[in-house]
């Protein structure tokens, strides 16, 4: 394992104890999920080489989903793709006519990272790769730079909205060219979908379109295009988060958001879309309810079905379903050990002993569902360690008789339920542990 850099541990160490995933460093705590990671790897390979791929990532409150899509995003990036990752809420979701769906975009396209940059912002950078890649070509030909822009994206004509997205690029390289500033941020606000009125398109740009709610797919076919066009593998949209359509209290809008996840489902699996790959993360209710999960709308729950062979043990990753399965004692162990290695030192690390007996404590206290949210688990145990690093002296054989679940003031640990491993109704990310 390569050396943990300190900005890296403040990171993990901050995420860890809020409950969120962090950015950086995932690989200093990565455990188990092996088949599944191995599955994925093939999926981008494959966006890689020109195909597509989706994939519903299912799993509890806290059993690791945006640990997972964040995962395999780090991969993903290595693989010399790009990625557009956001979380839906209640006023961002895949269909809209109210502007939640260019919402989404936006955030997507603000959230655009490259190998180079990994935290966002880079559609600039890909951008400015596209041009200058065009300008050189131009030099090396004797041609009009514009010339070679309009050649490379001319196919993009014959896709949804690709003639204002090359008219767009064109506009770019022409404030790049004259120093235009403000040409050029008119060019990304454009691409990034935040042009909320054609008038404003048309006078900033000369264009008579915009991304707007009822086109945001095809503009991520467009990107996914645009990226191979400017020297990258491919796309790699990721939605977390997707509960939030189960959410929805209107059937309406709930079956206009489950038809367009039918639309991409049917593009990837008939192959009609290119270098592009999804990553949608939800709850099993999200997918498995027959009233307001993807259950209820027929034709998905058809393509989403499990396979009836898988059981008994038996299972079959290649559907487009990835079921996150419950850590092992063993991997939770390891787990817990690796968040060790990131907060203490070598030298006044806590034992194995330590890691045994709060395990144990937790299992004694919640039951076996611990392991299906290691979210709870990490932070209570990130916690301990803390109370310990700044306590000196102090025994954590006496801390872990006292760790207590707290909801809103003071619920205690057994409030998990044992069958699901859900929490409590209310605010989920409310949850935390106290020491």
């Amino acid at each position: 394992m390569s050396r943990l850099k300190p900005r890296e541990r403040d990171a993990i160490v901050q995420a860890l104890r809020a409950g969120v995933v962090p950015k950086l460093g995932l690989r200093h705590i990565q455990v188990g999920r092996v088949r599944e990671i191995e599955e994925l790897v093939k999926d981008m390979d494959r966006i890689a080489d020109g195909g597509s791929a989706i994939r519903f990532v299912i799993g509890e409150y806290g059993s690791g989903k945006t640990f997972f899509m964040n995962l395999i995003r780090l991969v993903a990036l290595e693989k010399g793709l790009i990625v557009m990752f956001a979380d839906l809420a209640p006023d961002r979701r895949i269909h809209a006519t109210g502007g939640q769906a260019r919402g989404l975009y936006a955030e997507m396209a603000r959230n655009l990272s490259t190998r180079t940059k990994p935290d966002g912002g880079a559609l600039a950078s890909v951008v400015e790769r596209f041009v200058s890649q065009a300008h050189r070509d131009a030099e090396a030909r004797d041609i009009p730079t514009g010339s070679v822009i309009r050649e490379r994206l001319g196919h993009f004509e014959e896709l949804t909205g690709g003639f204002e997205f090359a008219e767009v690029i064109r506009r770019y390289w022409e404030g790049h060219e004259n120093g235009d500033e403000d040409l050029k941020s008119a060019a990304l606000r454009w691409l990034r979908g935040e042009f909320s009125t054609r008038t404003d398109a048309r006078k900033a740009l000369g264009v008579r379109t915009i991304i707007d709610d009822a086109s945001v797919y095809d503009h991520l076919k467009l990107m996914s295009a645009f990226v191979c066009e400017a020297g990258y593998k491919g796309l790699l949209v990721g939605l977390d988060e997707m509960v939030n359509l189960y959410k929805l209290t209107s059937a309406q809008a709930r079956n206009a958001n489950y038809e367009q996840i039918l639309r991409i489902l049917n593009d990837v699996l008939q192959g009609s879309a290119q270098n592009l790959g999804f990553l949608m993360g939800g709850t099993p209710e999200f997918l498995m309810n027959t009233r307001r999960g993807l259950y209820s709308y027929e034709a998905l729950q058809s393509r989403l079905a499990e396979n009836t062979f898988a059981r008994d043990g038996l299972v079959d990753l290649s559907g487009p379903v990835i079921r996150l399965a419950n850590l092992t004692p063993e991997d939770l162990f390891v787990l817990l050990a690796n968040v060790r290695a990131v907060m203490q030192n070598e030298g006044n690390a806590v034992s194995d002993a330590a890691l045994e007996a709060f395990m144990a404590h937790c299992s004694d206290r919640i039951g076996e569902a611990y392991f299906r949210t290691p979210r709870n688990t990490v932070t209570a145990f990130v916690n301990l360690l803390s109370i310990l690093e700044q306590n000196p002296g102090t025994e954590w054989s006496d801390l872990i008789e006292r760790i207590e679940l707290s909801e809103d003031g003071g619920d205690d640990l057994t409030d998990v339920d044992e069958d699901t491993g859900a929490r409590p109704s209310g605010d989920d990310d409310l949850v935390s542990f106290k020491l």
